[in-house]
């Protein structure tokens, strides 16, 4: 059962106000509070052929500790015919005084069938800048990326700005996991803890390929609001 002690590790837990490391608590605190639903599709029509849900969080005294702004934030989730679709929203009420600044992501965790397997790889991420963050968090690694992402020699944790719209998790079984960036991200985080994290293997059954906007901090003045999306689907190899 979910005490809150800790965060949640898998599924897509929100990486907000802060990805890190940094002032507050690693990723902020987005996904250690409680979110409300607001909407979901079964609300004007139980037959929609595409089931989504709509969550919400405001500031309140908890975050406030941590990040002493007014906001409003709300997560959709969208059951697609081929996709899975996932938006994120950020507002700046009207009545606030100053900007906000921030970082986020989606910290996608997705099932492979061996992380130290060279069939399990992330494409399309080749020629990007990256931060290598089990190097040094705070510099540009000093070349490019060369190729693939593979995750069978130790810690992979890196952070590849202005990245194209989509990468590619080859899982294993001749297929891969396809992670669309659009709207608000920019970049993207591979990561897997290789036996930093256990050495029961754990880290062997997942990778995650995150969509993030992380290398420039995003401003949003009163009143407008912030919106980015990731779809996730399967493609065959």
């Amino acid at each position: 059962m979910w005490d809150k002690s800790k965060p949640i590790s898998g599924g897509i837990p929100l990486c907000f106000p802060q990805f890190g490391p940094g002032a507050m608590q690693q990723h902020g605190f987005a996904r250690n509070v409680d979110w409300v639903v607001c909407s979901t599709s079964a609300d004007p029509n139980p037959d929609d052929p595409e089931p989504s849900v709509m969550f919400k969080l405001k500031d309140n005294d908890y975050t406030r500790e941590m990040w002493d702004v007014g906001f409003e934030a709300t997560y959709e989730v969208t059951l697609r015919r081929d996709k899975l679709k996932v938006e994120f929203c950020v507002r700046n009420p009207p009545d606030a005084e100053a900007p906000i600044d921030f970082t986020a992501a989606v910290h996608t965790y997705v099932e492979v069938v061996d992380a130290a397997s060279p069939e399990c790889l992330v494409s399309g991420l080749k020629g990007k800048r990256y931060i290598d963050k089990a190097v040094d968090a705070n510099d540009l690694a000093p070349e490019p990326c060369a190729g693939d992402v593979t995750f069978g020699t130790g810690l992979v944790d890196r952070v590849f700005q202005e990245t194209e719209p989509e990468a590619l998790l080859h899982v294993g079984t001749g297929a891969a996991v396809s992670v669309e960036n659009t709207h608000g991200w920019t970049d993207t985080v591979v990561w897997n803890p290789h036996e930093t994290l256990d050495k029961e293997g754990t880290w062997k059954k997942f990778v995650c390929v995150e969509s993030a906007a992380i290398s420039k901090k995003v401003t949003l003045e009163p009143e407008k609001v912030w919106r980015a999306e990731t779809n996730l689907c399967v493609v065959d190899l």
